[in-house]
């Protein structure tokens, strides 16, 4: 499977600042956070469903592999969402062992490894 999700009781708000938080304490940082359907809405385009795409990055491992692989830059910085569907919000990311897959870098993918290993630990604690 390319991503790992989980459902949480928080509401999208609580949510967002509960993995903000916990990304936080494993040395990743929100270099931004969308909120989708207001964006789509500024735009003329109507979409009620609650999704933030957060985008985040830990500079140490960011400097890491773009050293290894300029191409890396293709899928940084990686992405948490958190969206409600059917009445539960739910918080995931696509694995970054999935996407560095596509590279063929044994290297990349033991990097990718650890970084998805720290970003799935994030998203439990925050859940």
């Amino acid at each position: 499977m390319f991503h790992y999700t989980v459902e949480t009781n928080k509401g999208i708000d609580e949510a967002v600042a509960a993995v903000e938080a916990s990304l936080k304490n494993h040395k990743f940082g929100v270099l931004w956070q969308l909120d989708l359907p207001s964006k789509l809405q500024e735009k003329g385009v109507d979409f009620a469903t609650p999704f933030r795409v957060l985008e985040v990055c830990n500079p140490v491992e960011a400097k890491r592999v773009l050293e290894q692989n300029l191409l890396v830059g293709y899928f940084l910085p990686c992405k948490v969402v958190v969206y409600q569907d059917a009445g539960m919000t739910k918080i995931g990311l696509p694995k970054p062992t999935a996407l560095m897959g596509v590279l063929k870098d044994p290297e990349l993918e033991e990097i990718a490894q650890g970084v998805e290993e720290t970003l799935i630990q994030a998203i439990n604690e925050a859940k």
